[in-house]
């Protein structure tokens, strides 16, 4: 229920980052339309795999831990454990792998639909000269923090697997959750600053 609650907060906090960096794109795209009102925004954008990359490399990732233990699993996988590590909840081996294998499949199609809907539906436009943040950037953003809760995911696996074969945890899914989630806030902050900057900048 913790993991849960913390991969529900990491996709908030997803979430909330792109809307802060969308909301000064647009700011940012209204401003340069109000003082070139005579000019229109040219050329137009096209989906390239590195917007997705790292959800991409969590995947594969995810296929080449499972393809590894994929053979020393036991028949019932331990995939919930109490807090003093003991497990209390089991699957069969054939269930367990596509359970854990589907959220990744799911979150990178999500990062691929999303950023190929953008560039596909004109949402983003390149803007004229090199002032502010280009498209492209916000678009890879947006696309590869998908891969933080998708990080969570992998190491939850990994952590299961290593108990159902060796009986140890790496460390609490909780704490790492935490771990990744106070670095993609940072990642969010910082990138917010940045679109905050130069938004301001060419807004003057």
């Amino acid at each position: 229920m913790i993991t849960f609650i913390l991969i529900v907060a990491a996709v908030f906090l997803i979430g909330l980052g792109c809307g802060v960096v969308a909301w000064f794109l647009f700011r940012y795209r209204q401003v340069v339309k109000s003082r070139e009102s005579s000019q229109e925004t040219g050329g137009s954008l096209t989906f390239c795999w590195n917007y997705i990359i790292l959800p991409l490399v969590i995947l594969f990732l995810s296929i080449v831990i499972i393809t590894y233990f994929y053979h020393q699993l036991p028949a019932e996988v331990a995939y919930h454990f109490q807090p003093d590590g003991s497990p209390d909840k089991w699957f069969s081996r054939e269930m367990t792998i596509p359970l854990m294998l589907a959220p990744q499949f799911l979150l990178t199609l999500l990062a691929g639909g999303i950023t190929w809907g953008i560039t596909k539906l004109g949402i983003l436009f390149r803007q004229p000269g090199s002032t502010g943040l280009k498209p492209e950037t916000i678009i890879s953003f947006m696309g590869n923090i998908i891969a933080m809760p998708q990080i969570i995911l992998c190491f939850a696996m990994l952590n299961t697997f290593c108990y159902s074969c060796y009986q140890t945890h790496i460390m609490p899914v909780w704490i790492f959750a935490l771990i990744i989630m106070g670095l993609g806030g940072i990642i969010l902050m910082m990138f917010s600053i940045l679109a905050i900057r130069k938004t301001s900048r060419a807004s003057q």
